[in-house]
């Protein structure tokens, strides 16, 4: 198990190394199914924790599995819009559907995805609000519910839609707000 880990560590592919050795493809299995490693062979932070657990000469403290906490996740969940109907700038839209859905299988691949090391719980629910807020805005300038095309939780997790707007708030892009409609006399 820690020579597979090793391998994965060291960006070799372990599909390849495992390929035709039944013995090799059973603890392959194993080490990903403990969340060691990713469905891509990439080494998980669990992982990671693990090697240099073992690579400490007298190991001061006990190896803990990091666990997401349920806190995070709940507050993931509850930044993530329950259906598509809102009002932005004083304008009311209409919606047709719900976007929470398979509320413990979510949990399990925000857990997987925090696990992996590349992301935090903040990164994931800074991007599902910028993600909202600018489908808002493109709702109020548009005069369209642009927030219908939001994906439910478990594909947008599955899909990894968060990604390009966590670049993008590292990058420092920020959504510009439109001036809330007022209501004017006629002349």
């Amino acid at each position: 198990m820690i020579f597979l880990l090793k391998l994965a560590e060291d960006d070799i592919d372990l599909g390849t190394v495992c390929l035709g050795n039944a013995k090799l493809e059973i603890i392959l299995q194993g080490i990903l199914r403990k969340g060691l490693i990713t469905s891509q062979y990439k080494i998980t932070l669990m992982g990671r924790n693990l090697i240099n657990f073992l690579n400490e000469d007298a190991p001061e403290e006990k190896l803990s599995k990091v666990k997401a906490h349920a806190d995070d996740f709940e507050r993931w969940w509850k930044a993530y819009p329950g259906t598509d109907t809102f009002a932005h700038n004083g304008v009311k839209f209409q919606g047709t559907r719900a976007f929470r859905a398979n509320k413990t299988e979510c949990q399990l691949k925000f857990n997987s995805i925090l696990n992996e090391g590349d992301y935090t719980a903040d990164d994931l629910i800074g991007a599902i609000e910028f993600d909202v807020l600018q489908k808002k805005e493109n709702s109020f300038k548009t005069k369209t519910n642009r927030l219908t095309f939001l994906q439910n939780t478990l594909t947008y997790l599955n899909q990894r839609t968060f990604e390009p707007f966590i670049e993008l708030i590292k990058e420092g892009h920020k959504i510009e707000l439109s001036k809330p409609i007022s209501k004017g006399t006629d002349i």
